[in-house]
């Protein structure tokens, strides 16, 4: 029984969204085809647990998610035979399911995908090495 509160991506993972075009799925993840797909075979991998960000989810769902990652770029490459692979996910306010969810694009060369600039990126180029140190001085495990 689906809780009302339960989010799309919940839902999504459970198989509760029709028609659902499920193509594996595990006690972990669901891996499913992308209703509004870039390229065909564009498939979506979602952990069946809620979590909202990658840094979010515990080391065995993240395993799980990376064995299916693997399964199913070698199953896109073997049926449509692709120039390559995007992988993709979005986090914090740019996550539109509000569930992490790992999209698995299959590309082809021309076929208009693009990685889009941004408007201002306020010329982080020219502070890599305050930016190095930033990140190092905070590294913890």
């Amino acid at each position: 029984m689906t809780k009302l509160n339960e989010c799309l991506g919940c839902k999504i993972a459970k198989g509760l969204v029709p028609p659902g075009h499920i193509i594996y799925e595990n006690e972990h993840v669901c891996c499913t085809l992308d209703i509004a797909p870039f390229n065909e075979g564009h498939l979506l991998i979602l952990p069946k647990q809620h979590f909202h960000d990658i840094d979010e989810i515990d080391i065995d769902t993240q395993t799980e998610i990376n064995k299916a990652t693997v399964s199913m770029i070698k199953l896109i490459k073997k049926v449509f035979k692709p120039h390559g692979i995007t992988t993709c996910a979005n986090g914090g306010r740019f996550n539109e399911l509000s569930h992490y969810h790992l999209h698995i694009i299959p590309r082809y060369k021309g076929d208009g995908f693009a990685w889009s600039e941004p408007i201002d990126n306020k010329s982080a180029e020219n502070y890599l090495e305050k930016t190095k140190g930033l990140l190092i001085d905070n590294l913890s495990d």
